[in-house]
């Protein structure tokens, strides 16, 4: 479930439709703790992006035979690959804007080099 306050949320009947799954069937699935939308005050689920995403995910397992301990397991790592996949990209770009930031220090070491040649060239 997304902590996003701004993304729009859907009531379970309207997810069913959507996905063409019964609304018992997404209950089962979050009992089973394969889902977890936010709920109201008044206890209501709401169902983000990300939760029917995920759901799709899950259709798409059991679908194609996959039961719901492997579906689970599956889900759960793609999520952790996902997380471990933004860690990797957020290292990579601070890797590289240090990268960037040694390449201008080497230009500037490279422009004093010529300078301080050119002088030397120029006082012999």
């Amino acid at each position: 479930m997304s902590n996003d306050k701004q993304e729009p949320y859907f009531v379970i009947s309207v997810v069913s439709k959507m996905l063409n799954v019964h609304p018992q069937t997404i209950r089962h699935y979050e009992r089973l703790g394969l889902l977890n939308p936010h709920r109201t005050d008044g206890n209501m689920r709401l169902y983000s992006h990300s939760d029917i995403g995920r759901l799709e995910q899950i259709c798409s397992f059991t679908n194609l035979g996959v039961n719901l301990a492997g579906v689970e397991i599956i889900v759960n790592m793609i999520e952790k690959m996902e997380k471990i996949k933004a860690e990797m990209r957020k290292e990579m770009s601070k890797k590289s804007e240090e990268i960037n930031n040694l390449l201008e220090e080497i230009k500037k070491y490279k422009q004093i080099i010529a300078n301080t040649k050119q002088n030397v060239e120029d006082k012999e």
